[in-house]
Order: C-alpha cells, then sequence, then structure tokens
C-alpha cells in the first residue's frame, strides 16, 4: 500500500493535526472488510445522510453509537440453528462500520426500512461559533447572516 507522508505538512501548519491523523487512519482502514454496502450523500447545507445495506437484519440486530465525532454502528444477526440451507449467498455475519465525524455534526435520526439502514445527521454550530464581521472602531458587530448586536 502506498503510504503518503505528512511530515513536511505537519512542520509548516498549526492546528491540523486532527485532519492528518484522520486521513492516516483512513488509509490503514480503507484496505479492510466493504460489509456492509453503504451510501454517504448530502442533502442539504447541512444535511447529510448515511445508508447501509443492512438485509436480514432486524431493530434489535443493531447497535448504533454516536459519540464526539464518531458514529459506530454494530450488526450482530443471531443465527437461526432450525434451518437446513443448500446455498448461503446473503451475508449472515456481523458487522462494524465506523464514520467520523466534522464537528457539530450530530444523529437526528435512523430508521430501518426495506433492508436499508437509514441514518440521518445534522450539522448544527453554536451560535457563538458562528462567523461575525467585526467593524473597527466604536461601531456595531454584524452577524454575516444579517442579525446585529451592540459591541462589547
Amino acid at each position: 500500500m502506498n503510504r503518503f507522508d505528512f511530515t513536511p505538512y505537519r512542520r509548516n501548519t498549526v492546528g491540523f493535526d486532527r485532519l492528518f491523523d484522520l486521513i492516516e487512519r483512513q488509509a490503514r482502514a480503507s484496505g479492510g472488510d466493504n460489509y456492509p454496502p453503504f451510501n454517504v450523500e448530502r442533502q442539504g447545507e447541512d444535511a447529510y445522510r448515511i445508508t447501509l445495506a443492512v438485509a436480514g437484519f432486524k431493530p434489535a440486530d443493531i447497535d448504533i453509537t454516536a459519540q464526539a465525532n464518531l458514529l459506530v454502528i454494530k450488526g450482530n444477526r443471531q443465527a437461526s440453528e432450525d434451518r437446513n440451507f443448500l446455498h448461503v449467498g446473503i451475508a449472515n455475519r456481523g458487522f462494524e462500520r465506523r464514520f467520523e465525524l466534522a464537528d457539530y455534526v450530530r444523529v437526528q435520526s435512523a430508521d430501518l426500512e426495506d433492508g436499508l439502514l437509514i441514518i440521518d445527521l445534522v450539522r448544527e454550530v453554536p451560535e457563538a461559533m458562528k462567523p461575525k464581521k467585526i467593524l473597527v472602531g466604536g461601531q456595531k458587530l454584524v452577524a454575516i447572516d444579517g442579525d446585529s448586536s451592540a459591541a462589547a
């Protein structure tokens, strides 16, 4: 596997350690299992959807955990002992999928429908973190989206 050396970039940048660590972690993990298949789509400015193909799994078989900047989805399907298969072509194994989430992204909902696990995500940036226009002098602060507030 080809690995890219980020050392020169780490020397010339400040505060991007998390980004470089994320890229290196993804490069290490990308050679692994691709089960279950999934889609990631953008549904709006601050809305995203992850869809996993989990045919045969019930809601009780799936565990979704969201923590700081990480979404972990685990599936553990209980095999039925009383069935006698002549051919098994549908995957029946457990899985674990991890998704790195950007700051302020949270899980809004999760649904299982027609063999697809649909997880909706939304980015909610706190008001204090939104950009504001700083005017010089004793003028008022003006929020970028048009709101204004008095300068402190």
